[in-house]
């Protein structure tokens, strides 16, 4: 929600166990820290006392932290800004994820009714948050791809100059959440930047953001979905300003080049703009936008909803995967016009077979489940420039499985 696609999310997922075990082991075990950073520490515990952070909590997630290094390899590394958009929503709008998308609205059934009528917030956008920031909370994805977060905040927190009061800023906030009982050190694992949990909170928003949905008691990203999905709808109202009752746009037809303009959809249909399927617009003097992401691709006129999902990762891409992938898991079909030399998305059986052809050419995929994480595309990659198949960019498509199929 804050670093996120521009310092985003979605670069969130890479192993953090060895930082976990450093956390977890006496100091006398760990490697001496870099250079400057204990005195930093040092520094950074009277600012933490003048925030009201106890001894206890300090001694508990500071005191013998050391910071996690690879943050910055992390914070330079956003493979989203190296995807062609068609790319960027094939991979994201994926069968696994719609399929996944459908089972997990069956399960919870009974909160995103609620969240609706609370909120007024649509549940296939928040289906969709949910399936792209934590592939609808995998446990999996907590144990395998995730890091403990004191590690890396204290690291940026330390050493990145571009946006240090901000990092110290969210290492206070996680102390806070430890100080007043809602996790512990041990508990919050998250990406790189510190976001966390189902729909990836920074501790920021966990704090002023964050609800107790399912009445425990405290307030938490983790285990039952609920606080995760209630704070993240009260978070796209308060912060983005979701309008209730609005779709977040529509696919169009159109000749204008008015993009950027707002006005009416009724005012749109009277210069010539038509949804893509024919059909009418429902809601005639609700406003949106223009937006043409690629001349020849298709054409979206977009409402507030579209921007409210954009406050939470400030990525148009990402948006409009968001909203795309949310439409899909309520069974709506693809965009009608394609983005210019696009491929379609692979099925999961498609990516399966993939995966299971570069697992025998000796390309580790990290599993055959269908869905494409940074092992495969790393396998993708290193298979790409093994067979000298341009561009050597990781993504998974037909020209890919074709290659596999002829065995070269």
């Amino acid at each position: 929600m804050t670093q996120p696609d521009s310092l985003n999310r979605r670069t969130l997922l890479r192993s953090g166990l060895g930082a976990a075990v450093m956390l977890l082991q006496p100091a006398v075990a760990r490697a001496a820290a870099p250079p400057g950073f204990d005195q930093w520490r040092d520094n950074f515990h009277q600012h933490a006392r003048a925030k009201g952070i106890s001894e206890a909590t300090w001694n508990r997630a500071m005191g013998h932290v050391e910071p996690d290094m690879t943050v910055f390899k992390e914070i330079r590394n956003q493979p989203e800004f190296n995807e062609q958009i068609w790319q960027y929503i094939n991979r994201r709008v994926s069968d696994w994820r719609i399929i996944a998308g459908k089972e997990a609205l069956k399960k919870n059934e009974v909160v995103f009714a609620r969240i609706e009528k609370d909120f007024g917030v649509e549940r296939g956008t928040l289906l969709a948050l949910w399936g792209v920031e934590s592939a609808f909370g995998d446990p999996l994805v907590q144990q395998n791809h995730m890091r403990p977060v004191f590690p890396s905040l204290a690291a940026l927190a330390w050493n990145e100059p571009r946006r240090r009061a901000y990092w110290e800023s969210e290492l206070i906030n996680a102390l806070k959440i430890v100080d007043r009982g809602w996790s512990t050190p041990e508990e919050m694992r998250g990406s790189w930047a510190g976001a966390m949990g189902h729909t990836q909170w920074m501790p920021e928003v966990w704090l002023n953001v964050g609800i107790d949905y399912d009445g425990d008691g405290k307030i938490s990203p983790f285990g039952k979905p609920d606080d995760a999905l209630g704070s993240t709808a009260r978070y796209l109202v308060n912060r983005g300003k979701y309008h209730r009752g609005e779709h977040w746009g529509y696919e169009v037809r159109s000749s204008s080049g008015a993009s950027g303009s707002s006005r009416t959809y009724a005012a749109w249909a009277t210069s010539g703009v038509t949804r893509a399927d024919g059909e009418a617009f429902p809601q005639a003097n609700a406003s949106a936008q223009l937006w043409v992401p690629v001349p020849g691709g298709p054409s979206f006129l977009l409402g507030p909803n579209f921007y409210s999902v954009k406050s939470y990762n400030p990525s148009m891409n990402y948006a409009l995967a968001i909203c795309h992938l949310g439409d899909r898991i309520l069974g709506a079909p693809p965009f009608i016009q394609p983005f210019p030399d696009s491929e379609r998305a692979l099925t999961l059986a498609e990516v399966q077979e993939m995966q299971v052809r570069l697992t025998k050419a000796g390309f580790d995929t990290g599993g055959t489940d269908g869905r494409v994480g940074n092992d495969t595309m790393k396998a993708i990659r290193d298979y790409q420039v093994k067979t000298g198949l341009q561009p050597a960019d990781g993504y998974g498509g037909l020209k890919v499985l074709a290659r596999l199929r002829q065995g070269s």
